[in-house]
């Protein structure tokens, strides 16, 4: 028998066992509710952004005394005025506008002793003239090597 002739008689067979299985079966209506449910509601992607933190505003939050701790040290000033006698710098007070200074941190950090007010070192300038040019710069050192 040539491939031609079983083609002829096993396609139909095939067709009819296909059909068979997709309607009797219920292939094809799962099928069907399944591309449905993909076509009819689309899911829209929402993107969640993450809040911006200003990192010195947060650092200067955590460094700040509450409201019980500052009573606290308002307490205690006065107890040392008291101690140091109202007479005593001709009645001046010591800690009038004075702020507390850095608190007690990891020794690890690398922000250990340092007021957060302090606005660092300002680098914006860093590059000088070479900052527009700084691909020529970098030419010269490979040439060197």
């Amino acid at each position: 028998m040539k491939k031609s002739q079983l083609k002829q008689i096993l396609k139909p067979l095939v067709n009819e066992c296909i059909k068979e299985s997709l309607m009797e079966d219920g292939l094809i209506s799962g099928i069907i509710a399944e591309v449905v449910k993909g076509i009819a509601a689309p899911q829209p992607i929402v993107e969640s952004q993450q809040p911006v933190v200003d990192h010195t505003t947060e650092r200067i939050k955590r460094s700040a005394f509450s409201a019980e701790q500052s009573q606290k040290m308002q307490n205690h000033r006065a107890t040392l005025m008291e101690a140091i006698g109202k007479d005593s710098y001709n009645g001046v007070n010591l800690f009038e506008g004075t702020a507390p200074g850095p608190g007690e941190s990891s020794a690890m950090s690398p922000l250990a002793n340092q007021a957060p007010q302090d606005p660092g070192v300002d680098i914006s300038g860093l590059f000088g003239s070479a900052g527009h040019n700084w691909n020529a710069h970098m030419n010269d050192v490979k040439d060197r090597k």
